[in-house]
């Protein structure tokens, strides 16, 4: 597929990218042709594994030694005009490519943790490159770095230039990628996953200041990732790659108003968002078949008995830690309450949703839930199918049958797995230290799990680094059913998956639920994810429930200030619903000084209390406060 000629800053012709293993050569990438031009963003959009991250590696020259390439990257610098350089051409780290690398092509890798070095300041980060490619002497070095991190959107630049990364939010860390790949004002920005790991509410603030940098300093964006989103708010081409193969490439407009390719109208229909109608299955491109007729204990929970009928009440949660201030012995303490008189019920058979920004307190009370974290104060009462028990004070046989009875999925596929056990030990081990069963009666259930996950039991001598994300996944959600549990907990459980994979294992929890009659708390920061899974949602900020009420209201009335900025940060993939940059605040939604005044805590008589406003929707406002005023 080639573009029409003309001025491009980036050209990639026929290029090929083959990795030398056992067996044969690997071909990571087939005859790609791509453009982006100066001053405009094209967004590269594919699955894991489908060769995106290995083209940008191809343009910054950093490919693995074992990488054989063939075909063409052309960069046509706007600072020399009539000059092109083909980047494949130069020697590996030879001075060519070191004066492109930082300089004229700047680079935000996906995950900010491991791309910052613990060991230096942000400062000092930050100001590396003016260092290697700039003549500049060290004051006027750090005057470029401390606007740099102004322009990226850091509160206190002075303060922030001298702050290790363990001291940054996910979101501040971030920035401080991006401030490092714009410090010497780049003519391309390739952007690899820069929003993956960020909360919906920092993803759109990280989106919005891109779009904003790129204007300013009219700077070129390649943009990598597999949020259709994200796209349609911010690109300007689109190509679409598949197996290492670019099936299609063109404006945003005519990709999105007219997808011509199965495979992009198949990332489209997988995509969650809030028009879905009830009962309305999502459409993965790869279905996974649920078989649930030979699982052991099928009929996992009773029947509801109706809306009174109540599996998990909830009552009062607190929980506070102390973090110490400076200096490692006897530096000044503080109490930060991680969780602040929480309350909710769980109806048998149903999903509640909890979503919130990272910090509101989510995982806490799933901890506390599952008996990993003791709280302060409340109180957790668990209406089983042998009776009532008390999960905080439960002991002995009760809390054994308590274990059984609640278990969780886990965020990560990847390291809530041990790389030492084969799938086998991994879902007969919860077997095991219940005491069911004998070694054949393990073996057969370990194969009805398989099968109800739609895993071939064949596999089951494999380790878990033979699987892909979304497999592993699915290996997690099996080795939570093994016990016959009633609640299932899943703590942001497709928040690390492609869209496509995230699809089927949506997909795959919904109709468990269906099949077993299981109970869920589903955790996420995905508005659009909850709305597809759960009945009821429970909205959190700063260790509160500051918003509850039925799917249906929450999404499409929210009344809370928090919650309408949560649901303007989802980008849609939609061209005709942008997304709405003036709700959301440069302060993050979780500042209260932006709320009214109905929903502010001002530390008088007058105290926040859930206020009842019909048909199950309760929000935290003062108790004086007019229902009618609180509608916006």
């Amino acid at each position: 597929m080639r573009m029409n000629s003309g001025v491009d800053l980036l050209r990639i012709e026929d290029l090929g990218i083959s990795f030398a293993i056992v067996g044969g050569p690997l071909h990571a990438v087939r005859r790609a042709n791509l453009r982006v031009l100066p001053g405009k963003v094209t967004a590269l959009v594919g699955e894991s594994g489908s060769g995106k991250s290995v083209i940008s590696q191809a343009v910054m020259g950093i490919l693995p030694k074992t990488a054989h390439t063939r075909g063409r990257i052309l960069f046509s610098d706007p600072e020399k005009p009539g000059t092109t350089q083909d980047i494949l051409q130069m020697p590996r780290d030879g001075p060519e490519i070191r004066a492109l690398r930082g300089s004229r092509i700047g680079k935000i890798f996906q995950e900010p943790m491991t791309s910052l070095s613990p060991l230096h300041t942000i400062g000092n980060q930050v100001s590396e490159s003016l260092q290697i490619h700039t003549p500049m002497p060290a004051a006027e070095r750090k005057i470029r770095t401390e606007e740099m991190l102004g322009l990226v959107g850091f509160p206190n630049p002075k303060r922030a230039y001298d702050m290790y990364p363990f001291e940054l939010s996910g979101g501040l860390r971030q920035r401080a990628m991006i401030a490092m790949a714009l410090i010497c004002k780049p003519a391309l920005l390739i952007a690899d996953e820069p929003t993956t790991a960020l909360d919906v509410t920092i993803q759109a603030q990280i989106l919005q200041l891109l779009r904003e940098l790129q204007t300013k300093l009219n700077m070129a964006m390649l943009l990598i990732t597999h949020d259709l989103g994200v796209v349609a708010n911010v690109a300007d081409e689109v190509v679409v790659i598949y197996h290492g193969e670019i099936m299609e490439a063109g404006p945003v407009e005519a990709i999105f108003r007219h997808p011509g390719h199965p495979y992009l109208k198949g990332l489209m229909a997988a995509v969650p968002h809030f028009d879905l109608k009830p009962g309305e299955r999502l459409k993965a491109l790869r279905e996974v078949p649920v078989n649930v007729e030979s699982l052991l204990g099928k009929q996992t929970a009773p029947v509801s008995k109706g809306a009174d009928d109540v599996l998990l009440t909830v009552q009062d949660l607190g929980k506070s830690f102390t973090t110490r201030k400076s200096g490692w012995f006897g530096g000044e303490q503080s109490s930060v309450r991680a969780v602040d008189g929480v309350s909710f019920d769980i109806k048998r058979g149903e999903c509640l949703g909890l979503v919130g920004e990272s910090g509101s307190g989510k995982t806490t009370v799933s901890k506390i839930l599952m008996r990993a974290v003791t709280p302060d104060s409340g109180s957790v009462i668990f209406n089983g199918r042998d009776g009532p028990i008390d999960v905080l004070k439960a002991e002995g046989d009760a809390l054994r049958t308590l274990r059984a009875k609640i278990q969780m999925v886990f965020q990560d596929p990847v390291s809530s797995l041990s790389p030492r056990m084969t799938v086998e030990n991994i879902l007969s081990e919860p077997l095991e230290i219940h005491e069911r069963g004998d070694a054949a009666s393990r073996l057969a259930t370990v194969k009805s799990l398989m099968q109800a996950i739609g895993l071939d039991p064949r596999f089951i001598k494999r380790y878990p680094h033979s699987f892909s994300g979304g497999q592993r996944q699915r290996i997690g959600i099996a080795r939570a059913l093994a016990l016959g549990p009633e609640l299932l907990i899943c703590d942001e459980p497709v928040s690390a998956l492609d869209v496509s994979v995230q699809a089927q294992i949506l997909n795959l929890l919904k109709d468990l639920q269906k099949e077993l009659g299981l109970t869920y708390l589903f955790i996420s920061h995905n508005l659009a994810v909850v709305d597809y899974m759960a009945d009821r949602i429970a909205v959190m900020c700063g260790g509160r429930i500051v918003e509850l009420a039925p799917r249906e209201i929450l999404l499409r009335k929210p009344i809370h200030p928090y919650t309408r900025s949560l649901v303007a940060a989802v980008p849609f993939p939609d061209l005709d619903r942008p997304m709405d940059f003036k709700t959301l605040k440069i302060t993050g939604a979780s500042d209260a000084t932006a709320w009214g005044p109905q929903f502010r805590d001002e530390g008088n008589d007058d105290v926040l209390s859930p206020l009842d406003l019909g048909g199950g929707h309760l929000v935290l406002a003062r108790r004086t406060a007019d229902v009618k005023e609180l509608r916006p």
